[in-house]
């Protein structure tokens, strides 16, 4: 029988640009990039060179402490340019796709009959483990650990989230394939949450050999370390996994077919966004080729438009000349902030604001939609007691506190006060709502960082 979870804190921001559920575009890129930045802690150690002849689902590099987990090309095509950064520090290889798509060949693997080595083995040398997270930390999993648990969320509540049942619905079979997979790799079962409002009219809940939760309330509701906090909270010494959806499509199509296939369809969203749809394209494409989707700045004042790949939450600011992250499947258009406002929030009618503390005549407008920008309305401030983080975060922990504990890289508060629990993402809204314009995603990932150094 289901558990079902409801919360009351969190907050759904009312930002304008909703991407209608249609396909408006095909990509096929001419160049891809792939950045060992988005896993953390990853030390990378290249295994092609520029000018090499690569497959989709062949390595580009290799985990350096753990060389069996590679990372492995979205597309077939030559190895263009390998971009270091200070220190000759890798940022990425890039990739210059063929016309046609060739894949690397795997024998198809009967999910039924292997046992959890035989999976396991299948998923490093297939360039698929990657896409196992794990919890704490955020990182890619150890292969050598059995995890508590493994959790994965079928719900999306990020500001203008790429619909799943729209991107994913008819994937549901490949993603029973890599259920089926994972399920032999834990004893402690696969964690499937849904939102409650809406499974019954979904092919996700369908899905079997899961144990099955059903979450509602606003944002952060979706995130899967706010239900791994409500289903099953993380104690020091224990490590769960975590896997999304669209990983698990892939992770099912490679085991079945035996191809490494990231094809994705990409939310197009925003308020600075023309015709916001859904783009059909691969990881790693470029954001030039959504170029046609800017439109002009919707506030007079702003500099221009800000290319973000993922949310307005927790998205990378990557610009035109960058490109989708690896986990990512939505693209966010916003207006550049960077103006002063006279009075500012002393005004007594600003219907065009939304404001979490209900201080403008807004609050009276709960289906509207804004414009919003990038602006932050202030500087940074001094960091104060208060209780405005706490009505947006519902997890069992004092995030005040653990933020004054990573500022203070206090490793035994930390540790009692919440950071196996969290990455980034759980304390966005904070950061969000937070009256001192304070970087608190920052703050978790330094503290993170350090206990990754400190604790390894």
């Amino acid at each position: 029988m289901s558990q079902h979870i409801k919360l009351k804190k969190g907050l759904n921001i009312p930002i304008a640009g909703e991407a209608v559920k249609e396909v408006t575009k095909t990509v096929l890129p001419d160049v891809v990039f792939v950045k060992p930045t988005d896993f953390r802690g990853l030390v990378p150690k290249l295994v092609v060179k520029e000018g090499d002849r690569v497959l989709a689902g062949q390595p580009l590099f290799v985990d350096k402490a753990r060389q069996e987990i590679c990372f492995c090309a979205p597309c077939s095509g030559t190895v263009e340019a390998i971009v270091r950064g200070d220190k000759r520090k890798l940022l990425g290889v890039r990739v210059k796709a063929d016309a046609n798509c060739e894949y690397a060949q795997h024998q198809p693997l009967k999910v039924e009959a292997a046992d959890a080595a035989k999976i396991k083995q299948a998923l490093i040398e297939r360039g698929l483990w990657p896409m196992i997270q794990q919890r704490p930390y955020g990182i890619v999993a150890n292969p050598d650990a059995t995890p508590k648990s493994i959790f994965v969320s079928a719900m999306a509540t990020a500001p203008l989230a790429a619909d799943l049942d729209f991107v994913l619905g008819s994937q549901v079979g490949y993603i029973q394939v890599a259920i089926n997979a994972l399920a032999k790799l834990t004893n402690g079962g696969i964690h499937l949450s849904l939102d409650a409002e809406t499974f019954l009219g979904s092919d996700f809940h369908k899905l079997t050999n899961v144990i099955q939760h059903t979450f509602s309330g606003p944002h952060p509701a979706g995130n899967v370390g706010v239900q791994i906090n409500h289903i099953s909270p993380i104690n020091k010494g224990e490590t769960v996994w975590t896997v999304d959806l669209l990983s698990l499509a892939t992770i099912g199509k490679c085991l079945k077919d035996g191809i490494y296939d990231v094809t994705r369809m990409v939310a197009v969203t925003g308020p600075a966004a023309v015709n916001p749809s859904y783009v059909k394209g691969i990881q790693g494409m470029p954001m030039s080729a959504f170029a046609e989707y800017v439109g002009e700045k919707i506030n007079e004042d702003a500099s221009g438009v800000r290319m973000i790949s993922g949310n307005v939450l927790t998205g990378e600011n990557v610009g035109a000349d960058g490109f989708l992250g690896f986990f990512d499947n939505q693209v966010t258009l916003l207006s550049e902030g960077d103006y002063c406002e006279m009075f500012g929030w002393i005004k007594p009618f600003r219907v065009k604001k939304f404001s979490f503390s209900r201080t403008y005549w807004s609050r009276f407008c709960k289906s509207k939609k804004y414009n919003m920008d990038t602006n932050t309305n202030g500087g940074v401030r001094a960091f104060f007691v208060s209780d405005v983080y706490g009505k947006v975060l519902p997890m069992d922990i004092y995030p005040v506190y653990l933020f004054k504990a990573c500022l203070a890289k206090d490793i035994e508060k930390m540790e009692n006060l919440g950071i196996y629990e969290v990455v980034e993402e759980d304390v966005a809204l904070c950061e969000y709502v937070c009256p001192s314009k304070i970087d608190i995603q920052s703050i978790i990932s330094d503290g993170i960082n350090l206990m990754l150094k400190e604790m390894a």
